[in-house]
């Protein structure tokens, strides 16, 4: 694996072992930054179910200002630590270890917002409704959710999301979500 573009261009980063991750493939993550371009720069990240962490390194490398990684795998934590290091991030990257409830309500403690929001679950995973309502305080009205599946998935979604966009890349689907406008007002 490889970061694709920006201060980190053509940077190998590791993925972790074993078959409890699923690494966003290079030409799946090229396409989906080249939509995002325009909204990386400056942006807070979170990326839940990370693995390697190579959605949030890659937003980094293209200007995003700060990254939290979280994964309940130990091995992808150290991995992710490893990666961020080896790129020069690990001053704008936060990694935790745990499940997306406990990363939710911590971020949500201490009132944290994010620009930008991966989900990368597992490809059975496909009732995103109780993540993205743990997410809905850590969001505003401008925030970008974006979330990775099997391309012929379809995903359940919470009340007040609206889907903006969404695109498949061979196997991988990937669709963008916002909340509503008339919550954050």
């Amino acid at each position: 694996m490889r970061i694709i573009a920006g201060t980190a261009r053509s940077r190998r980063i590791e993925a972790p072992d074993g078959k409890n991750t699923r690494p966003t493939l290079d030409r799946v993550r090229e396409n989906l930054f080249n939509m995002l371009q325009t909204r990386i720069h400056g942006a807070r990240v979170l990326d839940l179910f990370a693995g390697s962490g190579a959605l949030s390194l890659e937003a980094l490398s293209r200007g995003a200002s700060y990254a939290v990684m979280n994964d309940r795998d130990g091995n992808a934590n150290r991995v992710e630590l490893k990666n961020a290091e080896t790129l020069g991030f690990s001053d704008r990257t936060r990694v935790l270890k745990g499940d997306w409830e406990q990363t939710a309500a911590l971020l949500r403690g201490e009132g944290e917002r994010f620009d930008l929001i991966f989900l990368d679950p597992p490809y059975t995973m496909t009732d995103l409704r109780p993540v993205m309502e743990a997410l809905r305080p850590l969001a505003d009205a401008e925030t970008l959710v974006i979330a990775e599946h099997e391309a012929k998935a379809v995903l359940t979604v919470p009340d007040g999301m609206e889907q903006t966009n969404t695109r498949n890349w061979g196997f991988c689907g990937v669709s963008f979500y916002r909340f509503s406008e008339e919550e954050h007002t």
